[in-house]
């Protein structure tokens, strides 16, 4: 810090404390009932964490159910239809309510104060994911108990899946159940992407990040292309069961190959989505114990970035024994094998940072080092497995079953751990018991391998895997039976750990301040923490600013950096430039609502009466869900600040607003409509796999197709309605409200004459969507498109509300350069519709 900056106000210690008590009073967490309308990250972070580590122990005791069926041959603990249930549910749990939702949880939790941030910058859009995924995670889960749980396997494959009278209403709670928490996912996804992106503290360029905050962008971006495939597979899925559209009915040219490509799109790449953020809770803890910065930064950011790349590659690995052509198996296969070159660079420069420091050694890295342990083994058999040749033989065996779980547990659960034991004293002040941490960990080590090493030898005996029994003598009986020993003994070592997070703590002593004398940002905080986040946004120049900047502590204890108080009793942070943190605007972000809660619940009630096809119920849902919204987005979102600027410290002033790509709200739409544009592509790809399937031709010789007079009618509307949105902006930068509002209007009347045009079209030519799957596939492309067109209407008519009421002017034009940025969208969306279902079948025939 320079003399001028020491030389402040700071120097007074009553200045300091008001500073401290106006902040704390803004930040503060609500009392009784009202502490559910709590939004802040610190919050939301712990409800997420414990929810999904509740339905980790939900989904383990299902484990234990299916290994002590599987204990004996010719056992009857469970029936085999419940036993479907049970194993259906156990995976889905696993991996949709636990391992993916884990990571955002622990994200959210963290990565604000690691990046020397208040607040991620839409604390309430967290807060809706977090309750989206309760309610949808409750009814999926739920379902057990009413004899209606999914029961055709996490993975869904149809055509039994896709027959109501063999799956009963099953399959509908896993697709719009699962299909609600997705969403709330990528909602996550753009939160974190904004925050890391935005929410640096100054000089944090964007190579002094924190490789945890590397993995989270990596990861969080990985999410915006994986889940959209599956979500657009849910849609055809549910259409199939609901409406009888053919989409996998091969007597009417479906396919079910492609659920299973939209389905893996998804599914391998969340193997890394799971993956990842683990590894990156040992990219924090490893130099933490080795008490050095970690070796290879920029090698273990590109290791990380390939991994996401490669992932995208590799999803016909689960489909070796499809029939697909031999070029494609070699190919796949490649990719296969070569994604095990980044993932091993990240765990060489863990080993090379360790062996180059004083590796202190603690409860978070022996979980660290029997992760790495289990996880090399696993990947080992990954290789095993990414040969098509032993594949064919493996494949549908317990030899899978055990890779993947030493891949996801070594990989992921023994990680978790490390960084549950390395951060809890950072979240609730007091480290855990290091004689538990011990004992916990040598029964789930024992315990997992004593489960998982003998299903190898099982699965290579012959041993199918998703069987509820098996018969005496075929060599399976004492290998299932050690294992179901072992799953007890870890299941063991998990209650050890419940324990030693929920036993009572009396008068036991607070944590010292970076308990571990770590480096990273995060650990600024003091024990016991405060509400605030962070007492002053720090200025960074160094990857360990704690181990690195001269007396970083004392002055940040001081306020002597940005934002040291909250004059004006708003929850402030700063939002920084992408590449080198340059400070350029004071966000105000929002407090806490029970608005977010009743959007959630809402939108899930649309979700949860749509799987009885309770149709009335679903329309009213999803109208009181939009007008929550609404009312959410009109109350807290692009407020007007009573003062253009303000001074921030240091002598910095910045403004409260700031619109376009500047701002914080434009980029979570770029985000949103990136994974937007990813599910659309995934329903492009769907027409044009039937292309290649259909060797008579496809579009079918006699089929009528939507025409080109209707479909080009869309595009021409919508054209003109995205240029009139443009002439809005334009517009309104000019100040002329009353153009503004024509402009407006216009656009809304040209776009619904573009949706109805567009659906117009297989309509008049007498498409029907349950006779062939070209068809279906003609109209559910149109609807896609239509119900985008419908949402560019209802923004549009949002800014048009919005003029009206002087809260969109020509300084506070947030809300037309967002719409402006989701019609660009919206034309290619119609576009590339319009080449695909007019203008292809020309060229086809």
């Amino acid at each position: 810090m320079t003399d001028a900056a020491l030389a402040s106000p700071q120097d007074d210690p009553e200045v300091r404390k008001g500073q401290e008590e106006r902040l704390e009073k803004v930040w503060e967490t609500p009392k009784g009932v009202r502490y559910w309308s709590a939004v802040n990250n610190s919050e939301v972070g712990i409800w997420y964490t414990a929810t999904a580590l509740f339905f980790f122990l939900f989904a383990g005791v299902l484990g234990l159910l299916i290994r002590t069926q599987l204990a004996v041959p010719d056992n009857d603990f469970l029936s085999a239809t419940f036993y479907n249930q049970v194993f259906t549910l156990h995976g889905t749990a696993m991996m949709f309510l636990f391992a993916i939702p884990i990571f955002e949880a622990v994200a959210i939790l963290i990565l604000p104060e690691m990046l020397g941030a208040r607040d991620l910058p839409f604390p309430r859009l967290s807060a809706f994911g977090y309750w989206s995924f309760l309610l949808g995670g409750v009814f999926v889960c739920g379902s057990i108990f009413f004899n209606a749980a999914p029961d055709g396997g996490w993975f869904m494959y149809p055509p039994l899946t896709t027959d109501e009278k063999q799956t009963g209403i099953g399959a509908d709670v896993w697709l719009l159940g699962l299909s609600f928490i997705e969403v709330a996912s990528i909602a996550a996804a753009v939160e974190l992407i904004v925050g890391t992106l935005k929410c640096r503290p100054p000089g944090m360029r964007i190579n002094l990040m924190p490789l945890y905050a590397w993995y989270v962008l990596v990861v969080a971006g990985m999410i915006l292309f994986a889940f959209p495939p599956l979500i657009a597979g849910d849609i055809l899925f549910e259409l199939e069961r609901m409406f009888g559209w053919p989409f996998f009915d091969p007597a009417k040219g479906g396919d079910p190959l492609l659920w299973q490509h939209l389905f893996w799109i998804f599914g391998h790449p969340e193997v890394y989505i799971i993956f990842l953020p683990a590894i990156a809770l040992l990219a924090m803890i490893v130099p933490t114990f080795a008490q050095r910065p970690i070796l290879g930064y920029s090698w273990i950011v590109l290791a990380a970035v390939g991994t996401g790349f490669l992932s995208f590659g590799l999803w016909v690995h689960h489909m070796f024994t499809t029939g697909l052509p031999a070029i494609s198996l070699a190919f796949f296969s490649a990719a296969s094998e070569a994604v095990a070159i980044p993932t091993g660079v990240q765990i060489f420069v863990f080993l090379a940072t360790l062996l180059a420091g004083r590796v202190i050694y603690s409860v978070p890295m022996l979980y660290a080092v029997g992760a790495l342990a289990i996880f090399v083994f696993g990947g080992l058999t990954g290789v095993m497995v990414a040969l098509a040749p032993f594949d064919w033989q493996a494949h549908d065996s317990h030899f899978v079953v055990a890779h993947l779980h030493y891949t996801l547990i070594g990989g992921m659960f023994f990680p978790l751990l490390a960084g549950i034991y390395y951060y809890f004293p950072f979240v609730m002040d007091r480290r855990l018991s290091d004689r538990l941490g011990k004992i916990s960990f040598w029964l789930l080590f024992v315990g997992f391998n004593v489960t998982f090493l003998p299903m190898h030898i099982t699965g290579l005996r012959g041993m199918p895997r998703r069987v509820f029994t098996y018969a005496e003598g075929l060599g399976f009986d004492t290998l299932n039976m050690v294992s179901t020993v072992g799953a007890f003994v870890f299941a063991a070592g998990v209650l050890v750990v419940a324990w030693d997070i929920l036993r009572p703590r009396g008068k036991e002593p607070l944590a010292p301040r970076n308990v571990w004398n770590a480096g990273t940002l995060e650990w600024l905080s003091p024990n016991p923490g405060k509400e605030w986040g962070v007492r002053t946004v720090p200025i960074v120049s160094t990857r360990y600013p704690l181990w690195d900047q001269p007396n970083f502590v004392r002055d940040y204890d001081e306020g002597r950096f940005y934002l040291p108080d909250a004059e004006e009793g708003k929850r402030e942070t700063l939002i920084t430039s992408v590449l080198d943190a340059r400070p350029i605007q004071c966000l105000r972000v929002p407090g806490n609502t029970f608005i977010t809660m009743g959007a959630a619940f809402l939108t899930g009630g649309a979700f949860i009466a749509a799987t009885f096809y309770a149709w009335t119920l679903t329309i009213g849902f999803s109208i009181a869900a939009l007008i929550a919204i609404l009312i959410w987005l009109w109350t807290g979102t692009a407020i007007i600040p009573e003062k253009k600027d303000k001074d921030v410290g240091l002598g910095l002033r910045l403004p409260l607003y700031v619109s376009g790509p500047d701002s914080v709200g434009w980029w979570a739409m770029f985000i949103t409509m990136i994974g937007d544009m990813s599910a659309f592509a995934s329903l492009i790809f769907g027409y044009f796999f039937y292309w290649t399937i259909h060797a008579t031709g496809f579009p079918p010789a006699d089929a009528a197709g939507p025409g080109l007079l209707w479909p080009f009618t869309a595009l021409v509307l919508t054209i003109a309605s995205w240029g009139a949105m443009l002439l809005a902006r334009r517009a309104n930068a000019a100040d002329r409200p009353p153009s503004l509002r024509l402009w407006l209007a216009l656009s809304v009347v040209l776009a619904v004459g573009g949706g109805a045009a567009l659906l117009w079209g297989p309509h008049t030519t007498g498409l029907d969507p349950t006779s062939h799957v070209y068809p279906a596939t003609v109209w559910v492309i149109a609807i896609w498109t239509a119900v985008h067109v419908g949402v560019g209407v209802i923004m549009t008519l949002y800014c048009l509300a919005r003029s009206v009421g002087s809260k969109l002017t020509k300084e506070h034009d947030i809300d037309i350069h967002n719409v402006v940025l989701f019609w660009h969208f919206a034309l290619i969306t119609m576009a590339v519709s319009v080449a695909t279902i007019a203008l292809f079948p020309l060229v086809a025939r």
